[in-house]
């Protein structure tokens, strides 16, 4: 016969149980693996976030999102990808730059990987076509090293007087620079401009290309999409500003902080596509039946007071298709 104390000792330990069993009948909370070359205060996220919401996510609530940002150091990226497989995180988010969805392919063959990149993703091997990807990689394609023709068309635009045109890349980032090159110079000689080609893949480097501008006596200054350019947006400002030299930049945070002009896709969109098919995924939906996307947003920002101060006239033609002039 029990007694009475064993019975109460019995029924406290089966009640103590109970949650822990409880929340192991809980399915597990899917968690996201974000992985960006750019430093946080570089990022999209609340427009990653409202692409996750768009598809029933919302994190803190039934999604978690393990972070990993390489604060623009890109050797950094691999690592950081190895890191999230090892984890075992469901899907992987990359953005910024050609150096993230790489290292995320090549860290894993299985984890489903949605991207975000500037350049060709078939010409980089992420992804057999647009229309069918295969694989576990699928994702948005921002096209802004294709835009090259036109954001240097704009440029002539803005600044028609300028014979000499200064082209700056990094050429640690090959591909998207060996593309830049080729098309401001096919620009160029549609114009009957001529173009000199610069390089910089540190702080000083930019440095020293702003102080050989002086010297080759530049009108303008095309600045190519990079990661590095980005990160360094502050110095670049200060300098055109500094050598009273107009310069348009790949995308609106330049603008934003104070240069002149800047024309390329619509970022944060990027950034929301890729919430909506993370969301996806998590749902059910494999990366090879999700055809890659390609941005339809552009936005051409023109900083108004840049403009004045270096005494370039905004052409009323300009204006007219800006999405926005910042005054």
């Amino acid at each position: 016969m029990m007694r009475r104390r064993d019975f109460i000792t019995l029924l406290g330990g089966a009640a103590a149980a109970l949650p822990l069993a409880a929340r192991a009948q809980q399915p597990a909370v899917p968690v996201i693996g974000l992985l960006s070359a750019q430093s946080r205060d570089a990022s999209y996220l609340p427009a990653f976030r409202q692409g996750l919401k768009d598809t029933g996510f919302v994190e803190g609530e039934n999604v978690a999102i393990d972070y990993r940002w390489a604060e623009n150091q890109v050797d950094r990226v691999p690592a950081l990808a190895a890191d999230l497989v090892r984890r075992g995180v469901n899907v992987i988010a990359t953005f910024g730059g050609s150096a993230s969805a790489p290292a995320a392919k090549a860290a894993t063959s299985t984890v489903p990987i949605v991207f975000a990149i500037a350049d060709d993703p078939v010409r980089h091997g992420l992804v057999a076509s647009l229309n069918r990807p295969g694989g576990n990689m699928t994702g948005i394609n921002i096209v802004n090293a294709e835009l090259t023709a036109k954001r240097f068309g704009l440029l002539h635009q803005l600044a028609p007087a300028a014979a000499r045109v200064a082209l700056l890349v990094n050429p640690t980032n090959a591909t998207t620079t060996e593309i830049t090159v080729r098309d401001v110079q096919a620009a160029a000689r549609d114009l009957g401009l001529q173009i000199q080609v610069f390089n910089a893949s540190t702080s000083r480097e930019i440095d020293a290309a702003f102080a050989a501008f002086a010297g080759e006596r530049t009108d303008a200054l095309f600045v190519g999409p990079d990661l590095f350019f980005i990160g360094r947006r502050t110095q670049f400002i200060t300098l055109a500003a500094r050598h009273a030299i107009p310069a348009t930049f790949p995308s609106r945070e330049f603008p934003e902080g104070g240069g002149l002009m800047s024309y390329g896709a619509d970022i944060a969109d990027a950034w929301r596509q890729v919430g909506v098919y993370a969301g996806r995924i998590l749902k059910g939906a494999k990366p090879a039946d999700l055809p890659v996307v390609q941005s339809a947003k552009f936005e051409l920002v023109i900083n108004a007071q840049t403009a004045r101060m270096l005494g370039v006239t905004i052409p009323p033609s300009l204006i007219a298709i800006a999405d926005e002039v910042i005054e």
